[in-house]
């Protein structure tokens, strides 16, 4: 008996992300010695010529023959997704389709509508093309023909589809029905989709149309709207529709193709320092040490950042003929099994492909430094604090902030706290304490230490035995877990607060201060702080100000508002049923979205309407099978608040500065 799939609720198998490459965010890709030789594939030799467009994709002549070939592949190389991204597409009966999303009749409001970055260069369509299709007309790139050409936004590119056939095509059905249906086009994704985003030096005129020059490789897309991804065709009848129009924008959740059932979006980091990022020796799988980075919010990509790199490419579709047979990547409903990468390398050629280009890759992302509010246009009004002032902040970030938030540590291990503030204190006065600072120390801190929403730290897919079994440590395999976490605010009972044992994991790694006047919301779910759709040096400022006071003075905070819920009654598709569940407005959508789809049919039974903040027993089923029911999205990380306002205000001049 074959079991019927239907695709609903656990937010992995709700939404299926791209973005997975902000695994990326602000780490190392590969261990080189400074000055070691450049490995490269063959089609990105130093020796062929320098792709580009008249300015260069805004860096001129100032990157060398391989950081050029770095660049390149950070903003156009799919590593051969685009044969995954149509297979979505027949998958989830259009629900996901990135020649959709590409359409030209979107042009000039894309970043409106979806945040999206529109490739400088494209213009939009006049017409339908001789297939039926609204694509941009875009000016051709000079690169090899594995990297495609441009689809009209920034990192989609787009391949003919070698098994296309003329004689079957009709666009409005595959619009509708892609099922058994190949399109002219292939839709691929490279890094620049989720990581380039609008420079906060030079910031665009128009945002819909941006100049090369008006766009930074690695500050994310903090704009970017990834549920406007997935929900392009739903209404807000559908559940589904309301996880993807209330996502904060800025962020992507990384395990949504390899579901782990626990819906938290999490933010696109920028890349910065990539150089000065700390390691910390760890126990490989192979039982010898290295010394390795902390990537992906729980630090759970840690076996070097050479396979961290190559476990993103897989996680947004490369080598997806093997991926595909480790994971249910639309509904799953089926348990994961190890991706491995010796496999991988034997039988798919786009790893080999890829993996020759990481070298390139290290040395572009190695060329980005800080970007300093004092160099923005306009960014010295934002500066006038008195010098006492800032020194009085640099003081408060010394014995406040510096033991977590900064990449130089005393050279020698000061058990004795006072010993260690000390040191601080004496580091913050040198004239280069933030030259060359990652802002981070790149450790792993316990969700119990830290107050923050536990949902991302409670991810599994790097656990023994899950998908992503390979790329993680001994040592993070072996972390004590968090233990019991009590007082999580009940959405349905206030007064009696929730009590969440942490079996596994439960961690999160120190994020990086570096230019974070340009990075606000903040938290590691862009949750704290009010978004600003404006990227400007004053929207991004009063994005910044906004975050910070709320970061300082925690009474500010939204609290239980930040609490995703339903805008409208919708309708929830439960396997096994032949009718959707009706859904209350008002429904905290992380009540669904972190319970296992497995266990869904039995929670619901005969009901019609799922009344969840009504109904004890039904309440409590759910709370009972959700993987975190951590609701308060932007809680904790209330260091700093027991300062005088004073203090407060000094340590936020010193900030900016960053």
């Amino acid at each position: 008996m074959v079991r019927q799939r239907t695709w609903t609720t656990s937010v992995t198998l709700l939404w299926l992300a791209g973005a997975g490459l902000a695994a990326l965010s602000a780490t190392r890709l590969l261990g080189t010695a400074p000055g070691g030789p450049a490995t490269l594939h063959a089609s990105v030799s130093p020796a062929q010529p320098v792709y580009g467009t008249e300015d260069d994709y805004g860096y001129g002549s100032r990157l060398t023959d391989i950081e050029r070939a770095g660049r390149d592949t950070w903003y156009f190389w799919t590593g051969g997704n685009e044969k995954f991204w149509v297979r979505m597409a027949e998958l989830t009966e259009g629900n996901v389709d990135l020649l959709n999303y590409v359409d030209s009749r979107r042009h000039g409001r894309r970043f409106r509508e979806l945040g999206a970055v529109t490739q400088p260069g494209c213009e939009a369509a006049t017409g339908p093309d001789e297939f039926g299709l609204w694509l941009d007309t875009c000016r051709p790139d000079a690169l090899p023909a594995s990297f495609g050409q441009p689809a009209g936004i920034v990192g989609l590119r787009r391949f003919p589809n070698p098994a296309f056939n003329p004689a079957t095509w009709n666009a409005e059905t595959y619009r509708t029905h892609p099922k058994g249906m190949q399109p002219p086009y292939l839709i691929g994704m490279a890094c620049g989709f989720c990581h380039v985003g609008f420079n906060p030096l030079n910031p665009p005129v128009d945002p819909e149309r941006p100049k090369w020059s008006e766009l930074a490789g690695a500050i994310g897309n903090q704009y970017w709207e990834e549920g406007r991804l997935f929900n392009l065709k739903m209404t807000p009848k559908d559940f589904r529709w309301h996880l993807g129009n209330r996502q904060p924008p800025g962020t992507s959740d990384t395990s949504r193709f390899a579901t782990d059932h626990v819906h938290n979006p999490s933010n696109i980091n920028a890349v910065f320092l990539l150089g000065h990022r700390p390691t910390v020796m760890e126990k490989m799988p192979d039982g010898t040490e290295r010394a390795v980075h902390h990537i992906l919010k729980d630090g759970a990509d840690s076996v070097g950042v050479a396979g961290a790199s190559l476990r993103v490419y897989v996680n947004i579709g490369m080598c997806s003929d093997i991926w595909l047979t480790r994971i249910d990547p639309v509904a799953g409903l089926v348990p994961q099994q190890p991706f491995r990468m010796a496999e991988a390398r034997q039988k798919c050629e786009d790893w080999r492909n890829t993996e020759a280009r990481m070298e390139a890759a290290e040395a572009f992302l190695k060329t980005i430094g800080p970007m300093h509010l004092a160099d923005a246009p306009g960014g010295a009004r934002y500066l006038g604090e008195p010098q006492a002032e800032v020194n009085q902040g640099a003081g408060v970030f010394a014995r406040e902030c510096a033991q977590c938030h900064s990449s130089k540590q005393p050279p020698s291990p000061l058990a004795d706290p006072g010993a260690r503030r000390a040191w601080f204190e004496n580091a913050v006065r040198e004239p280069d304490f933030l030259t060359d600072n990652f802002l981070s120390d790149d450790r792993r801190y316990s969700v119990r230490e830290l107050g923050t929403n536990v949902a991302r730290a409670m991810g599994t897919n790097a656990q023994k035995g899950n998908v992503w079994e390979e790329f993680s440590s001994e040592t993070y395999k072996q972390l004590p877990p968090a233990g019991t976490i009590d007082g999580l605010y009940n959405p349905r009972k206030p007064d009696d607060p929730i009590s969440l044992t942490v079996s596994k994991g439960g961690y999160y790694r120190t994020p990086s201060l570096v230019s974070m006047w340009a990075t606000a919301p903040y938290l590691h779910n862009n949750a704290l702080g009010t978004y600003v759709k404006d990227p400007s040096v004053a929207g991004r400022m009063a994005a910044f100000n906004d975050a910070v006071e709320k970061l300082l003075w925690p009474e500010k905070r939204l609290g239980v508002q930040s609490i995703i819920v339903t805008s409208t009654p919708s309708e929830l598709a439960v396997t096994g049923r032949d009718r959707p569940v009706q859904i209350p407005a008002g429904t905290p959508v992380d009540l669904i979205a972190r319970v296992d789809p497995t266990r869904l049919p039995a929670l619901v039974r005969n009901r019609v309407i799922l009344n969840l903040l009504s109904d004890e027993t039904l309440f409590r089923g759910f709370l009972r099978n959700n993987v975190a029911p951590d609701f308060v999205l932007d809680r904790g990380h209330t260091f700093g608040a027991q300062l005088k306002d004073d203090d407060k205000r000094a340590l936020i001049a010193y900030l900016k500065r960053m």
